[in-house]
């Protein structure tokens, strides 16, 4: 399986859309073009114009006629009010509204000039409501106090409107590094996110507030943004070019099934039959080399039907149906990888301690995960000297690291740590699914909610520890690191690939139509449509 690397060598474009940045980070990247001689009011009409551009695409005059932008007191209203100057320049009507009393001075300027043009400024939201379209500047990234008051009741009105709403940067009342509303918050239609991709848009909770969210490029040196993030960022997005760059999409001509991964997965019960029938199709679709799957004895001929090219291991029962032991000839030594818990119930807890004793890679997902937490997950997970992955949704996160999730209001920092304390790959699951390793944070940008829905998680269990059996099937000789962050960058294709693959069944399927079984049938779809896709764009 090939390695990501993130090399100085790669396309602008491609850099950019994996950098994330916090409010601090963004602050000192300008800080370092503005030292270096940029006159901000030269950005800040630049930055404008490209906001314009953009805007009068995605909202041309012909029917858009009637534009509100929404004026903050900050560099993010001096924005608005050079992209409201240009838009009356180019055809539009263009009204403000700006509720604050005190601007910055280059904000006042470009007031002053706006007022000089005949550009009407209203004092009361209400005045919006014949708009065809509103842009929000009111407020830019670093904003850290609620929003109360009058400002409050106004962005509420404003909401209610049902207008289209462009926030310039990302939307005002977002924090900029949680994705958290501080008190309320504009409900954009879209967001232009300026310069580089801002940590808070990337988690779950801002997601009803941002509209589909586009990154503007306004060249930003790519020195600079080194000098700040360093040559391994803290926090990225996992882009379809790093994905596809790690999936072992060739083979040597010479390879047999033992060479591209054994991969045991350890899954299913009376009650949850179908957890089982679900991941092995998922692993199946990795391309892994051999797949083993044990389960109770009764299930035996229900995943030999649904599975007839998988070695099925019957399983002694528990009185309730669950995997009592695994059986007696068996090696874990053989296998690459194994991935336990879909299915399990905590009745199966003898043999989830037994693979955490193992010397294998081990992913624990479902009730592999409950069971890890009634053992104390921190210290059992410390005294493994094997790769582990931990894939929890909230629910289960939370009964993992009880600690780390009181009034968690950041998913990356809350996953970060977790990863830290228990030297594991942690993937918190939900709409966007945030990854921590040892050094670094990934998140998954595009997802859809078509994937809520059960057993969606394991297929998406089966389909990473295939990945990671094929990982941990290469015979490399690397340091320990190295091999680390090879198994990482498999869970985050593995991330990406699932999702994909629930964005390409809607289109054809709806949101309504992709449960989990149809969700495998489009796996490899997914994978053939995004390569069509990366290979046109790279010219390969």
């Amino acid at each position: 399986m090939p390695e990501f690397t993130m090399s100085s060598d790669l396309p602008r474009s491609q850099q950019l859309q994996t950098f994330v940045v916090t409010a601090e980070q963004m602050r000192q990247i300008e800080g370092r073009v503005f030292a270096a001689g940029m006159p901000v009011a030269a950005l800040m009409e630049k930055v404008a114009g490209l906001i314009v551009d953009r805007v009068t695409t995605l909202y041309p005059s012909t029917p858009y006629r009637r534009v509100g932008v929404l004026v903050g007191p900050g560099h993010n209203g001096g924005d608005a009010l050079v992209v409201a100057r240009e838009l009356q320049f180019r055809g539009y009507e263009v009204i403000t509204y700006c509720p604050f009393s005190q601007l910055k001075d280059l904000t006042a300027t470009h007031a002053q000039y706006c007022d000089s043009l005949g550009i009407p400024q209203v004092d009361r939201p209400e005045a919006l409501q014949t708009c065809d379209f509103l842009i929000d500047g009111l407020f830019g990234f670093g904003l850290e106090r609620p929003i109360a008051g009058d400002l409050a009741t106004a962005i509420d009105q404003m909401n209610q409107f049902a207008l289209p709403i462009v926030s310039i940067d990302l939307p005002s009342g977002l924090h900029t590094d949680t994705g958290q509303v501080l008190g309320i918050a504009i409900r954009a239609t879209q967001t232009l996110c300026l310069g580089l991709w801002k940590q808070g848009l990337l988690q779950d909770w801002a997601l009803e507030f941002t509209g589909p969210i586009e990154l503007i490029d306004f060249d930003l040196p790519l020195a600079d943004i080194r000098a700040i993030l360093g040559d391994r960022p803290a926090v990225n997005r996992i882009t379809p070019e790093r994905a596809i760059a790690v999936l072992p999409l060739t083979r040597p001509a010479s390879t047999h099934k033992y060479k591209q991964g054994h991969l045991l997965l350890i899954c299913g019960s009376h009650q949850y039959a179908g957890a089982a029938i679900l991941s092995g199709l998922g692993a199946r679709a990795s391309g892994v080399g051999m797949l083993s799957i044990a389960v109770p004895q009764s299930l035996k001929p229900l995943l030999t039907t649904q599975l007839p090219e998988a070695l099925i291991l019957g399983c002694p029962e528990t009185t309730s149906g669950a995997i009592a032991d695994l059986p007696e000839t068996t090696d874990l030594s053989k296998y690459h990888a194994i991935a336990c818990g879909c299915g399990l119930t905590i009745s199966a807890t003898p043999v989830v301690e037994a693979v955490l004793a193992s010397q294998q890679s081990l992913l624990l997902d479902a009730d592999g995960l409950n069971i890890l937490a009634n053992l104390g997950t921190i210290p059992t997970l410390q005294a493994r000297s094997a790769p582990t992955i931990l894939t929890p949704h909230l629910g289960e996160f939370q009964r993992l690291f009880p600690e780390l999730t009181q009034d968690m209001p950041c998913r990356v920092t809350a996953v970060r740590q977790a990863a830290t304390q228990t030297q594991a790959i942690v993937l918190l699951k939900g709409a966007r699914v945030t990854i921590a390793d040892a050094e670094t944070v990934w998140i998954n940008p595009a997802s859809t909610p078509a994937l809520a829905r059960g057993g969606s998680g394991d297929v998406l269990t089966g389909l990473t520890g295939g990945l990671l059996a094929q990982v941990a099937a290469e015979n490399r000789e690397e340091s320990q690191e190295a091999r680390d962050r090879r198994f990482s960058q498999a869970v985050q294709a593995a991330a990406w690939w699932h999702s994909q693959a629930g964005i390409v069944a809607v289109q054809s399927r709806t949101e309504l139509g992709v449960d989990a079984h149809t969700l495998t049938d489009y796996l490899i779809p997914a994978l053939s449509h995004n390569l069509a896709l990366y290979q046109t764009s790279t010219k390969i």
